[in-house]
């Protein structure tokens, strides 16, 4: 499926910030941004990022802040009508 279908289909861009303690120094947190299309409010595809890190990587998560939004709605796309040239 292309990213337009599913956004179509009500996927939205998600947007998620993961603060993780460094392995090496456990005071210290440092950041990651994650962003894919997913499905709001169930987030399958952060979900499984995010049990992925869990599982593989050392940085334990401090704390994952989460932003969706829809970039095209059914609503917004129309056909052009009129057609001209320009020379």
């Amino acid at each position: 499926m292309t990213d337009l279908e599913k956004q179509l289909l009500g996927w939205r861009l998600t947007t998620a910030e993961i603060l993780y303690r460094m392995p090496d120094h456990p005071g210290l947190l440092q950041a990651y941004l994650w962003q894919e299309l997913d499905q709001a409010p169930r987030f399958p595809q952060l979900r499984q990022f995010l049990d992925f890190w869990e599982a593989r990587l050392d940085g334990r998560i401090h704390r994952v802040t989460v932003v969706s939004a829809a970039l095209v709605r059914p609503a917004e796309i129309r056909h052009g009508q009129d057609a001209g040239w320009l020379h």
